[in-house]
């Protein structure tokens, strides 16, 4: 008989082996997403350093303050605003998407868009 893996052991599969080609460097850092059932968080990350550069998740007051709920496709959306902003604060223009072992749709592209909208490339 085969036994299925969880979702959550294929995901964490999917993020180890995506993060053997991604890093991120001073000059282009990673933005890492991760998402739980009720909340999400980004981050943005120089692994050359080990250093978190900038952070938003939606648990912090300012930002659940200004949401409905915190796990939908809007909070997501107002994360990647948040992200960004505080980024373009910090001077970082330009970074690398981990996107977690996610797959690209809903909530993780909702997040990723209004990054790009608020100002980061990738």
């Amino acid at each position: 008989m085969v036994s299925k893996k969880s979702r959550q052991e294929v995901r964490a599969k999917k993020h180890r082996r995506m993060r053997n080609r991604l890093s991120g460097t001073a000059e282009r850092p990673r933005l890492s997403v991760f998402r739980s059932n009720n909340h999400m968080y980004a981050q943005i990350i120089d692994d050359t350093a080990g250093v978190t550069l900038a952070s938003a998740c939606t648990l912090e007051k300012e930002v659940k303050a200004e949401l409905e709920k915190t796990n939908n496709v809007d909070a997501a959306a107002y994360l990647g605003t948040v992200i960004g902003k505080r980024a373009l604060e910090k001077g970082i223009n330009t970074v690398v998407f981990d996107r977690g072992g996610y797959i690209y749709q809903g909530k993780v592209a909702a997040l990723a868009d209004a990054a790009r909208e608020a100002g980061l490339t990738f």
